[in-house]
């Protein structure tokens, strides 16, 4: 691109090349005018393609920048008119190496000597006029091509910050949150079991009572860290609704998928159950939709809906494709996508229809806003395991259960 961008300059060198080679000038100035002209050339692509590419030190641009300028001068006064063209690429050149402050100085004023050179050189043929427009254009756009580029690396390196920052801050999160969870828990066990060491030799029921409150905040450390992995994991809907409009958008499906989750909910909206258990049903209808489907257009819908039961949400998967037979009944082989959703759903009182429509395939998940079911009520969650009340009266025999077992 850049070096189509800068061959299109180049076009302007037809009028001193036909000069050059028109027989005017004896052998010394021909000669002369071609090494000058090669020299200028190589300057002017020098600096082009070398200071877009990685930026030169200021005093180089501004010695390069002079030199063409120099070869812009003499070789007009020396050769005539047709080599007034030159000036063009040191326009060209001061918009492309030079700041836009400086940038809109030097080419006004490369302007202002060319026209000078060509009065003074007696053109008459309206040269010199035809070459301002370019000499004006040329400069100001590769300043506006220089000043996009800056701006795109300027933008690059901001969000490569931002990045960094949302990482650094996650972590720190993540840590402050880890702290506040094991720092008075572990505390707690470091001085109970050496509380319980002491003991030992000639207390052994106070001992034991002391590793009966250890095993108690133990179990109480390993709900609450479960409790904290579990909401780092929960996906969210404004997540899954970005991760389902670039998954359309690679597997080349025309994609209508909104921004954002409904924001007029009404009473207190979705809890984060209902919101995970949401998102988990958007990105199992976005999956099939890729995988099954062979759709070339799926629309998602958020809406807030008031049913007998009390308000829920919907959200509608439809494509155009081909379906996914065998996958619309409640009663599908275990393992099943749609199975799964099922059961999340029905675990906070929602809902799945999915199935064929007059165009291809539609799923459609309800889940009630506000607060999820009651604990314990029909279709809904058992209770959630917290902390053993009070201190178990002795040691339980057998190891002690693991992270992912107790």
């Amino acid at each position: 691109m850049k070096l189509m961008w800068v061959g299109i300059w180049l076009a302007f060198l037809g009028a001193p090349i036909s000069d050059l080679f028109s027989g005017t000038y004896s052998a010394a100035g021909t000669v002369f005018g071609t090494l000058s002209l090669v020299l200028f050339v190589a300057g002017y692509l020098a600096l082009i393609f070398r200071h877009t590419g990685r930026p030169l030190q200021r005093w180089l641009v501004h010695g390069e920048l002079a030199a063409l300028f120099v070869l812009a001068v003499v070789l007009p006064l020396t050769l005539g008119s047709p080599w007034l063209v030159l000036f063009v690429y040191v326009s060209v050149s001061a918009g492309a190496a030079l700041p836009v402050r400086l940038s809109r100085f030097a080419i006004a004023g490369v302007t202002v000597a060319m026209i000078l050179i060509g009065l003074h050189t007696g053109n008459d043929d309206g040269f010199v006029t035809a070459l301002v427009v370019p000499s004006l254009l040329g400069g100001f756009a590769m300043a506006g091509v220089g000043q996009l580029v800056r701006t795109t690396i300027e933008l690059r390196e901001a969000r490569a910050t931002v990045a960094a920052l949302a990482a650094n801050e996650e972590r720190l999160r993540l840590a402050r949150d880890l702290h506040d969870l094991l720092g008075h828990s572990l505390s707690l066990i470091t001085l109970k079991s050496e509380l319980a060491g002491r003991m030992l030799p000639g207390q052994p029921e106070r001992a034991a009572e002391q590793v009966a409150d250890i095993e108690h905040v133990s179990r109480q450390a390993l709900n609450d860290v479960r409790e904290a992995v579990s909401g780092y994991r929960r996906p969210t809907l404004p997540g899954e609704l970005a991760g389902a409009r670039t998954a359309l958008a690679v597997a080349g499906i025309t994609a209508d998928v909104p921004s954002e989750a409904p924001s007029d909910l009404p009473g207190d909206g979705l809890c984060e159950e209902s919101e995970a258990v949401l998102a988990w049903s958007l990105r199992e209808a976005v999956t099939n939709v890729v995988r099954h489907s062979g759709a070339r257009r799926c629309a998602v819908s958020l809406t807030a809906r008031q049913t007998l039961r009390g308000p829920v949400v919907e959200l509608t998967v439809e494509d155009n494709g081909r379906g996914a037979a065998g996958a619309t009944s409640r009663a599908a082989p275990h393992g099943n996508g749609l199975t799964g959703l099922t059961e999340r759903l029905a675990k906070i009182g929602g809902t799945l229809e999915a199935g064929p429509s007059r165009g291809g395939f539609v799923l459609r998940a309800r889940v009630p806003m506000g607060a999820g079911p009651a604990v314990g009520a029909a279709g809904s969650r058992g209770p959630v395991p917290g902390p053993v009340p009070g201190p178990v009266p002795g040691p339980v025999p057998g190891p002690v259960p693991g992270l992912d077992s107790a």
